[in-house]
């Protein structure tokens, strides 16, 4: 199978970032290039891009799709959440427009060899993009199921995956893992199986019953809450004044990160509602241009089921900042 990945949002991502000739994009998870695609075709002749993936298969994907604007990208295997660094290194200013979709790709999920998803009876790693220079080696999937702590362990569940019967599927995962080592996704689906109650694994449900206890190992193992709230102030450091950043999330926690910060960053004070005068000196750096997230139509979610859960934020970068 051929990597590919649909784009989600597209049109509305488009619509709203409005990029205009010669801007400059940071596309800091590019998956198979579609959104970056998209900007390039309106940001001609002399707009660049700047492409970062961790995965080396999205990259090749990428590449290839981009092959006829190859004079003005830059694609590289980097985590956007080292961003400052990554922009510096590669001397990539003015940045115009910056596009984070948080989402992974059907390749990743259909062909997965690192036990992100249930589909194939594969190791439980998780780490998406390996080991990586410049970026801390984490612990896998496996480490946490059979080293952690039962409490833990419930918190990852409960907290990212926000899946209700946390407790004893954390229980049921200690219990496992003194008579057998916890290394497959097959194993741990069964385990799971075996603490939640029948109706929860009806076909009526909405999603399958091991769903959020492996999205929340995913974003455990890849820090992706973390990796989103340190990028998020560096991508407005770096951001040119007029500039925007779309972030698509998937995740109701993701979702939150973005919307809190564009809150804070968009208001002049961030004192306590009880204090009486102004002590915090904040000014407001970003214009909110989305006052609830997009989501995709009913005709976007029937092509691509997979995008149903996604959520658009866009924010642009003030010109000026009042002084004190």
């Amino acid at each position: 199978m051929s990597y590919f990945h649909i784009p989600v949002l597209l049109n509305e991502v488009i619509k709203i970032t409005d990029p205009q000739k010669n801007e400059n994009l940071v596309d800091g998870t590019l998956g198979g290039g579609g959104h970056s695609k998209a900007i390039l075709e309106k940001t001609g002749p002399k707009g660049k891009l700047l492409g970062m993936d961790l995965d080396p298969e999205a990259l090749r994907a990428a590449r290839d799709n981009l092959k006829k604007f190859e004079k003005r990208i830059i694609l590289k295997r980097e985590n956007f959440t080292d961003f400052s660094r990554v922009v510096e290194k590669y001397d990539f200013h003015p940045i115009d427009i910056v596009l984070l979709d948080l989402g992974i790709s059907s390749y990743q999920l259909d062909e997965d060899v690192l036990g992100i998803s249930f589909l194939k009876n594969q190791p439980l790693d998780m780490r998406i993009g390996g080991e990586l220079e410049n970026y801390d080696n984490r612990i896998t999937a496996t480490e946490i199921l059979n080293k952690w702590p039962e409490e833990k362990i419930k918190e990852v569940i409960k907290d990212y995956g926000e899946e209700r019967y946390a407790r004893a599927i954390a229980k049921n995962i200690v219990v496992e893992r003194k008579i057998k080592k916890i290394e497959l996704t097959g194993r741990l689906v069964e385990i799971i199986e075996k603490s939640v109650p029948a109706s929860y694994k009806s076909r009526r449900q909405r999603i399958h019953f091991a769903t959020r206890t492996f999205q929340a190992l995913r974003i455990a193992v890849n820090r992706e809450l973390d990796n989103l709230k340190n990028a998020l102030p560096q991508i407005l450091e770096e951001l040119s004044p007029g500039g925007r950043m779309a972030v698509i999330s998937f995740h109701s926690l993701e979702d939150r990160i973005v919307k809190q910060f564009f809150v804070r960053e968009s208001k002049d004070c961030v004192c306590d509602s009880e204090v009486p005068v102004c002590v915090c000196h904040h000014k407001a750096r970003l214009k909110i241009l989305t006052k609830k997230p997009i989501t995709p139509s009913e005709e976007e979610v029937e092509k691509n089921p997979r995008a149903r859960s996604g959520k658009l934020r866009v924010a642009e970068k003030v010109h000026k900042v009042k002084s004190l």
